[in-house]
């Protein structure tokens, strides 16, 4: 089998990591791209004792690593963009790294190690140390966009354990954007296939249109937003989700995206 071969079912998923990590869809996807040409020139070879997943996120981690761990300077930088980057600093880039790999990539604490190149005790340390850091992030106002009783209800649950603020459940695209000119939510979790046959997705433009706000896609149909073809969401979750992996995404949207202003108001 060739490498694209053994390769592709994992890269969405590493694109999915690299973005969270970086807080930026132009950075992640730049760091990937380098470790995938590192590979394809010989420079970088998947250590054999691994899986072929843990040995992909470990070429991306020695990639990423080389460069000091540091965000490449983005143009047109405003005020907000800055804090974001002050408040990224703040955690460790090994103590993100590894909190990221188990909640939201779904790696247990021994491939965690194996990525990292590190011992499973210290992995245990950096993730505690993460969440402690996560977790002291200012609380803010949550839309929930989920037409399923239940996992909405679950959600919400979640969402309240962190500390934050439900403004409101929306079923439909409609109910969603009416929601948003009730309350600006500091957070959007959306579903992409609502009650009645309306769009999540769709639900989403007509909310950025509006409000610059960050968006955590949480669905059973992920190839539906990881095409490559189109601007992609930094934060997805695939359903049915770990509630581990939500608070994971939600911690990271709010740290990468403090809450701005209705760009009406602009």
């Amino acid at each position: 089998m060739s490498l694209l071969a053994r390769l592709a079912p994992h890269l969405p998923y590493v694109r999915r990591y690299a973005r969270a990590l970086t807080g930026d869809q132009t950075t992640g996807d730049h760091y990937v791209r380098v470790a995938l040409e590192a590979l394809a020139a010989g420079e970088k070879v998947l250590e054999a004792n691994l899986t072929p997943r843990v040995a992909l996120y470990h070429v991306f981690h020695t990639i990423w690593c080389s460069t000091g761990a540091q965000l490449e300077a983005r143009s047109g930088e405003d005020a907000a963009d800055e804090d974001a980057n002050s408040r990224l600093m703040r955690i460790a880039p090994r103590s993100r790294q590894a909190f990221l790999l188990t909640a939201l990539e779904g790696f247990t604490p021994s491939e965690t190690a194996q990525i990292l190149g590190a011992r499973f005790e210290e992995v245990e340390g950096l993730i505690a140390e993460a969440q402690a850091e996560i977790d002291a992030e200012l609380a803010t106002e949550v839309l929930i966009i989920e037409d399923e009783p239940v996992i909405a209800a679950d959600i919400e649950a979640l969402v309240k354990e962190l500390g934050h603020t439900v403004v409101d459940i929306a079923a439909t695209r409609t109910e969603a954007v009416d929601a948003v000119s009730r309350s600006r939510p500091g957070l959007v979790l959306a579903d992409i296939q609502l009650a009645d046959g309306s769009s999540g997705i769709d639900a989403v433009k007509d909310i950025l249109a509006e409000l610059d706000v960050p968006v955590i896609f949480i669905t059973a149909f992920p190839e539906r937003l990881l095409t490559g073809e189109r601007p992609e969401p930094t934060f997805l979750i695939t359903k049915p989700f770990q509630p581990e992996t939500v608070k994971a995404a939600i911690g990271q949207a709010l740290f990468f995206h403090p809450r701005r202003k209705a760009k009406a108001a602009a």
